[in-house]
């Protein structure tokens, strides 16, 4: 078994681009049998000679043989991720974390909340759950984008709407006159979606900031704060716990994380500095 600290060689097995900023890798999965990925999880990609970050799952975890990154230009190597090609190297760690809570959403209603790129980690838990959409009650999916040029996955959101019942709303922060949709905060979103907020499960993805106001929001309808998960970011730089760039309090966003429930971690969300 190759070291968790050594990333495995893989190639690009195709490339997507998604917008302006954001393409999403889909990167050969390794030979010998691992892991497998769960929705939630990251990998660590590294790009040669310029450095390594974590990078959400964005695919479908029950596709063989490939494991999709949605990656964002936002710095030196996620520039350099961005600008690889199909048959290109990317070194790959992991798959690391927690995972979303799939198997407790069975007969609940459930709730997915996505801020900007937060979208990407929430795809795999939504293939799950529409891989066995029998099993689960209404299924709404909140998504709030700065832009309608940052917005990601819009044909598939539309197969989702059409075929699975999903109840798919979408809201960007700012629009032009050609924007026909909704426009404002995505909790602006939560009256116009069906659910019971005393029998579901919430998933949170995004900013800080939107995170603690869906959370607060879904509180105010009366959701336990044992339903609502949310997924943290910080500078993570290992992956395994050891260097201690990720640590929260009492707990490791790599290690413990990156899925946490609300419970877990409410004392302290949200704490500047921490």
């Amino acid at each position: 078994m190759i070291h968790p600290m050594v990333p495995e060689v893989r190639r690009i097995k195709r490339v997507y681009r998604e917008n302006h900023n954001t393409v999403t890798l889909a990167v050969e999965a390794a030979e010998a049998a691992g892991p497998a990925c769960l929705p939630g999880q990251f990998n660590m990609l590294y790009a040669f000679g310029v450095g390594e970050v974590p990078i959400s799952l964005s695919g479908d975890p029950a596709e063989p043989g490939v494991q999709h990154h949605t990656i964002r230009d936002v710095g030196a190597v996620t520039r350099a991720l961005t600008r690889l090609k199909r048959g290109d190297s990317v070194g790959v760690r992991g798959p690391f974390g927690s995972a979303w809570p799939i198997a407790s959403c069975r007969g609940r209603d459930v709730v997915l909340i996505a801020g900007g790129i937060g979208i990407a980690p929430l795809r795999p838990a939504i293939y799950a759950l529409l891989r066995e959409r029998e099993r689960y009650g209404e299924i709404a999916l909140l998504y709030g984008a700065r832009a309608r040029e940052d917005l990601l996955f819009g044909e598939e959101m539309e197969l989702w709407r059409g075929k699975y019942g999903v109840q798919a709303r979408v809201t960007v922060d700012s629009a032009k006159w050609d924007w026909k949709g909704n426009v404002g905060v995505v909790t602006a979103l939560l009256p116009r979606v069906r659910f019971d907020p005393a029998h579901a499960v919430a998933m949170i993805c995004g900013p800080e900031v939107m995170m603690r106001f869906s959370v607060l929001e879904l509180k105010n309808l009366g959701m336990e704060d044992r339903n609502i998960h949310v997924t943290l970011e910080r500078n993570m730089k290992c992956a395994v716990g050891f260097c201690g760039h990720c640590q929260y309090g009492p707990t490791f966003i790599c290690k413990d994380g990156p899925v946490f429930s609300f419970d877990r971690v409410r004392s302290i969300f949200g704490v500047r500095e921490l």
